[in-house]
């Protein structure tokens, strides 16, 4: 059974003083912490089924990012170090309202960026990270045919935001969504303009500033981009590792969150003594 909760960000960190992202947790507050962060255009639904193949075992919480689903009232600004600072905030209530150590932070693409940033700044938050097919659109070698480059050629954020949608998931899936539906998606798309762009400015982290456990997964179906940066994850931080997921593509923690979870908890046990 999941319990709702809020985390307050008034802690001093700028940019995100007095704002509240909204969260759920499930799990023995007792058990080890793991956290999911979503990716761009998703809600924190999108990784509910690999939520419920961990929390028989572990604290899972998931939470809607800023700027998306129940905190769509959250921000601007919407960028990366404001994400960040949302996921220490709310890293840091759940330790003291549980008791627990660091948490194992899961990242599913753009939300790999936010794991990993706050690795490199709050370490000590952090027992380890497990990022799937996350985007490194900084990179010059980085594809502009992406679903994020294509979204951002959009003329405008709404347009960009059923752009996105449309490329990930098709367009008939896009069609069967109600008008309203499509219109609250489509004002999602200030968030993720925003925070696309500010991804493609400069990297979120340090290679070698990451050096607790990383693992990096991609979808045997995944585009050949992603699969190629996570396999080159273990030439970028000392303790990465990688592995794929059979038959997943891009929305594997959802489609074949089985095996996801499987994987996040085969590593967890490998890593834990370390902890």
């Amino acid at each position: 059974m999941s319990t709702d909760s809020s985390t307050d960000s008034s802690t001093g960190e700028s940019p995100v003083d007095a704002q509240t992202v909204w969260s759920a947790a499930s799990g023995a507050t007792t058990d080890p912490l793991v956290v999911l962060v979503h990716g761009a255009m998703d809600r924190s639904a999108g990784l509910l089924r690999l939520s419920r193949r961990l929390d028989t075992g572990f604290r899972v919480v998931r939470y809607d990012r800023r700027g998306y689903g129940r905190s769509s009232s959250v921000g601007p600004p919407w960028t990366v170090d404001a994400n960040i600072a949302d996921l220490r905030v709310l890293i840091e209530r759940e330790r003291h309202h549980g008791g627990g150590g660091p948490a194992v932070v899961f990242g599913h693409s753009f939300g790999g960026n936010v794991a990993l940033g706050l690795a490199d700044r709050h370490p000590d938050l952090v027992a380890a990270v497990v990022v799937y097919e996350m985007p490194m659109s900084w990179l010059d070698s980085w594809p502009n045919n992406s679903a994020g480059a294509a979204a951002m050629a959009a003329p405008d954020a709404s347009d960009a935001a059923e752009a996105f949608i449309r490329r990930l998931v098709g367009d008939e899936a896009w069609d069967r969504l109600s008008p309203a539906k499509q219109e609250l998606r489509r004002a999602e798309g200030q968030a993720m303009v925003a925070e696309l762009a500010d991804l493609r400015v400069t990297a979120p982290w340090t290679p070698a500033r990451i050096t607790l456990p990383v693992l990096a997964l991609y979808g045997e179906n995944g585009r050949p981009h992603h699969q190629a940066a996570m396999r080159a994850f273990p030439d970028l931080v000392a303790n990465a590792q990688v592995s794929c997921v059979p038959a997943a593509g891009h929305a594997g923690p959802h489609s074949h969150a089985e095996a996801v979870g499987a994987a996040v908890t085969t590593f967890i046990a490998a890593h834990r003594g370390g902890d």
